[in-house]
């Protein structure tokens, strides 16, 4: 599989170029494939639905053909994924999609794990160690040190912003020793993220160190998190019929969006076969994608701190793969677009949990409302040529193709569950009265000691670090 970059369509690498080299470092560009080849139909019509290895093999295949044998590549599968997501009904037009069963209780341990065998497979004859950066505002931090702590030949750098991540994700990220670092920045999540891609485009620098990333900007990120999409819509559609008394229901994703690598996984597993009629993207305050869906102006902006930490992204990189991808036209008629503030995620976390008794962290409460205000009633209105104001929480006024299914109740809502609500306890609790249960694993690191380095959000002071430390 060849990959080209978002910034200039006349570059073309293979995988391990794309992988090892996070993204083009003299462009600052993104890399996608260019094409998304089709999965076997067989695969997919298969009744019961594959397992989740099976789907993750053949997914992944056609992207590294030529460069990681089928052996090989059933190993790294293997070894990624002694876990595998699961599909729950959650009412009778709602499922949620749980990613949150893997060693940090966050979707990402699906993408980072998969990207860090991925990387030691190909670093394996090489004679320098390879440096991964990597900004956080939650999740991603925990899961790329679990996935990189103690892999040969690998260091990793994580940066996040100091004082704007739950304790509990802090603990998870900053307690690692050896091969992984972690930096706590003076600053919010936009800065911590320049300060990586600076680094990806600064030459001398380079010349010093061999560099890639493991944010969602990395391919290898990215194309695992599309195997869930598949894995999911397969599990919906063949049982939807007995379930849910729907045959062959239009499946709409609704995804909890910061910097929209996770929605985009689901376009390519869209594009690749999967069942998926569309999306909705669901923001907190940060909309800027919805705002650019709603207008087709493309505003980035500075980040600001809500209850849905994880999402806090002003300028969302993946824009860039979205927007490759597709026209603005063609966006609109896949994505329905919903944001929340913080007054509205705690009141959908507790009208989640009155309503049907599951508990739902504070990213999967946005997906959760803007699902269950679509099919009330909220799509019939723009369709009916009300909208709602502009300025006010709520559905974007963007109709998508798959409007009238919903009001037809043809529709069925997979709505991603991308955290264990235990890294949000004090939120949680505070919705619905009490603690969301803790699972053993966060347990063992909250006894762990916190090694995180104070750094200042100042490029030349990090380069100086990264240079004096690596």
């Amino acid at each position: 599989m060849i990959y080209t970059d978002t910034r200039d369509s006349s570059a073309k690498v293979d995988f391990k170029t794309a992988v090892m080299s996070g993204m083009n470092q003299k462009t600052g560009g993104l890399y996608i494939p260019v094409e998304f080849p089709k999965i076997d139909p067989a695969l997919i019509n298969k009744n019961p639905a594959p397992s989740f290895r099976d789907i993750a093999f053949n997914m992944a295949k056609p992207y590294v053909e030529g460069e990681i044998p089928d052996v090989d590549l059933a190993a790294i599968i293997q070894d990624a994924y002694p876990f595998s997501p699961k599909v729950a009904p959650l009412d009778n037009t709602s499922y949620i999609l749980e990613l949150f069963h893997g060693p940090t209780c966050a979707f990402k341990d699906f993408g980072a794990r998969f990207m860090a065998r991925t990387m030691s497979y190909f670093n394996r004859n090489e004679d320098s160690r390879l440096h991964i950066l990597v900004a956080t505002s939650g999740d991603t931090g925990s899961a790329v040190g679990s996935a990189f702590h103690g892999v040969e030949g690998l260091d990793v750098t994580i940066l996040y912003p100091d004082g704007k991540i739950s304790p509990l994700q802090e603990k998870q990220l900053s307690t690692f020793t050896g091969n992984v670092r972690a930096l706590k920045v003076k600053g919010t999540f936009d800065d911590c993220q320049k300060l990586v891609k600076t680094a990806f485009t600064d030459d001398e620098l380079r010349s010093k160190l061999r560099l890639s990333s493991a944010n969602s900007i990395n391919i290898a990120r990215l194309l695992p998190q599309s195997f869930y999409y598949m894995y999911a819509a397969l599990m919906v559609r063949n049982s939807s019929s007995l379930v849910n008394k729907i045959q062959d229901p239009a499946i709409i994703m609704v995804v909890p969006s910061g910097n929209f690598g996770n929605l985009t996984s689901g376009l390519i597993a869209r594009e690749m076969g999967g069942p998926i009629e569309g999306f909705v993207a669901a923001t907190n305050t940060n909309r800027t994608i919805p705002d650019w869906i709603a207008t087709g102006d493309y505003n980035a902006r500075a980040s600001v701190e809500t209850y849905a930490n994880a999402m806090d992204v002003g300028a969302p990189s993946n824009y860039e793969r979205i927007k490759a991808m597709y026209s603005l036209d063609e966006v609109r008629k896949l994505f329905g677009s919903y944001w929340l503030d913080n007054e509205g995620i705690m009141k959908a976390i507790e009208a989640c949990h009155s309503k049907t008794g599951y508990i739902i962290d504070p990213h999967g409460a946005i997906g959760y409302k803007a699902w269950d205000d679509i099919r009330s009633g909220a799509m019939a209105d723009l369709l009916a040529g009300t909208k709602n104001p502009f300025e006010q929480p709520g559905l974007t006024p963007n109709i998508p193709d798959w409007a009238q299914k919903v009001i037809d109740k043809k529709a069925i809502g997979v709505i991603l569950e991308t955290a264990s609500p235990a890294k949000f306890g004090s939120i949680v609790t505070e919705a619905i009265g009490r603690e969301p249960p803790m699972p053993a694993r966060l347990e063992e690191v909250l006894r762990l000691p916190d090694n995180a380095i104070p750094m200042e959000n100042d490029y030349n002071m990090f380069k100086d670090w990264l240079i004096a430390n690596l």
